[in-house]
């Protein structure tokens, strides 16, 4: 029922002629508002909720409820908690295919960030600055090989061109120019992201 009430919240989704419930409230309107304004506090968050009620074990013994500095393993379980969410919230969000090439085995996919995790630490946790890849196209993603247009169309790196001509074995990646980005059902990918990785990230 909440995710319905989120949904007329999403200009994206409103954009598409998706409506949500229409009985708003007050605090699902904060909730929405937190979750945009700090994503990476609101993974954590659900992570250790997650850990209280041993729906993940994984650190259970550590929280982030120590004053002062944190420490390096402090971090390092923070880290690791922004990112688990992150790969549920994406993973979910494509249905556990790759935005793609189609593939839908989970242990060929990653959940690739658009806007790198070392250039925005508000964005580390947002869904809407993710991407469902497998993992050949999230490591060129990731490397600038590829990205993508203001229609989400791919568009390839001449660097990438000029390495399948070379190749003895050709793979997909000489297949994607122009494929079009298969969009998921909620929190639809940021055009500001994607313009970000194109200016920022991509290899021309």
């Amino acid at each position: 029922m909440k995710a319905g009430n989120f949904a007329n919240l999403d200009p994206t989704l409103q954009a598409r002629g998706v409506r949500g419930l229409s009985n708003l409230s007050k605090a699902d309107r904060e909730i929405w508002s937190e979750f945009l304004d700090n994503t990476e506090a609101l993974a954590v968050e659900a992570e250790n909720a997650a850990v209280r009620l041993g729906v993940n074990d994984e650190s259970s013994d550590l929280t982030f409820d120590i004053p002062g500095e944190p420490t390096e393993v402090e971090r390092l379980i923070h880290a690791r908690r922004v990112q688990a969410f992150f790969r549920v919230a994406v993973m979910t969000t494509y249905n556990s295919t790759c935005a793609i090439s189609g593939i839908s085995d989970p242990e060929l996919l990653t959940a690739s960030h658009i806007i790198p995790w070392k250039d925005s630490v508000e964005r580390r946790a947002d869904p809407r600055n993710g991407l469902c890849l497998n993992s050949l196209l999230d490591r060129a993603f990731d490397r600038g090989l590829f990205t993508f247009d203001d229609n989400f169309r791919v568009v390839i790196s001449g660097r990438l061109e000029k390495s399948h001509a070379e190749a003895r074995l050709k793979c997909s990646l000489d297949r994607i120019e122009g494929v079009a980005l298969k969009m998921p059902s909620r929190f639809l990918p940021d055009p500001e992201a994607l313009r970000f990785h194109r200016l920022s990230v991509f290899q021309k």
